[in-house]
């Protein structure tokens, strides 16, 4: 995959754009595995990768740079993140936050289990940060967890990574002057998203709910489902209007507009190998279909490559 068309995705250059270059040098063997797992090229890029502090609306920030976006909302009384990145970018974070204020991190959200996202919970729980999280991400993290996708096995977290506030419906967070809405949703890219909401500052903060302009990783082995990924946006449109400030859990910060796009790209794609699923038609004869060409060019240029998310979707369904 073209290497200046990835970086063009993330301008600010993200732990998880660097990924990029570095897969599009390698190959998949036979059957679909990796030379490598993915996982221990996104640790490897994390380690060295520089954190990037994009500013919102209201004091509130992306970092970028370890992982997944990092959302913070800085204030009087404290910090408040969605997710925490991968651990080895601890000493960037940090530098990172104590140039937006010197404030600790009170709160951490985790939109679902996925280490890029999380992995940073222990060591911010351990300078006093609550972590909150879904059901099924608590799940998660306190099991052993196989990912075969990636061609890695997680150990469960140790105990301080594991939220301690565990959100089973809407719940809002009253904190520096914000209403704060966490949402679970139903099964979607994994059995345990939420999204939250900013609403005095209209930001709305997707996990990996939303990839902007790439195609998305669905973890098909811990619930999510193609079916599922479309609905949850659905209710994120919902939420989102025409001035939402959006942050995909990959990607550039975008508008609602991108956002719909993104779904149109899902459903087009999920009818698309339906269709020939109900024919009869193997997964390696709907990847030879290339039911995802009228999407490659702009969507196919990632880690997550047109036969790969194909795959994705058809064993989804």
């Amino acid at each position: 995959m073209p290497t200046k068309n990835i970086l063009k995705k993330q301008p600010h250059q993200s732990a998880f754009a660097n990924l990029a270059v570095v897969v599009s040098s390698l190959s998949l063997m036979a059957g679909g595995a990796w030379a490598e797992s993915p996982v221990k090229m996104i640790n490897a890029e994390a380690a060295k990768s520089a954190i990037t502090t994009v500013p919102l609306r209201n004091n509130i920030s992306v970092l970028e740079g370890s992982g997944g976006n990092i959302g913070v909302m800085d204030g009087p009384e404290g910090k408040f993140m969605i997710d925490a990145g991968i651990a080895v970018s601890k000493p960037r974070i940090e530098a990172a936050l104590a140039k937006i204020s010197s404030k600790p991190v009170k709160y951490v959200v985790d939109t679902h289990w996925h280490w890029d996202h999380t992995d940073g919970n222990e060591w911010l729980h351990a300078t006093g940060a609550t972590i909150a999280g879904t059901p099924n991400t608590v799940k998660h993290m306190s099991t052993t967890s196989r990912v075969d996708d990636w061609d890695f096995t997680f150990p469960p977290f140790p105990k301080g990574g594991i939220p301690s506030v565990v959100i089973t419906k809407p719940k809002t967070f009253k904190f520096n002057g914000q209403d704060i809405i966490v949402t679970p949703v139903k099964p979607a890219h994994t059995d345990g998203d939420a999204f939250v909401y900013f609403k005095q500052a209209d930001v709305l903060f997707l996990g990996d709910l939303y990839w902007n302009g790439v195609y998305p990783f669905i973890d098909n082995e811990h619930g999510g489902n193609i079916g599922g990924a479309i609905k949850a946006v659905d209710v994120a449109l919902k939420v989102a209007g025409e001035n939402t400030q959006i942050v995909p859990g990959h990607g550039e910060v975008s508008g609602r507009k991108e956002l719909v796009e993104f779904r149109e790209m899902l459903s087009s794609i999920r009818d698309n190998v339906a269709a020939l699923k109900k024919q009869g038609k193997t997964l390696e004869q709907v990847i030879a279909a290339k039911p995802t060409k009228d999407f490659d060019a702009k969507w196919g240029q990632f880690v997550i490559n047109p036969d790969f998310f194909t795959r994705l979707v058809y064993q989804g369904m």
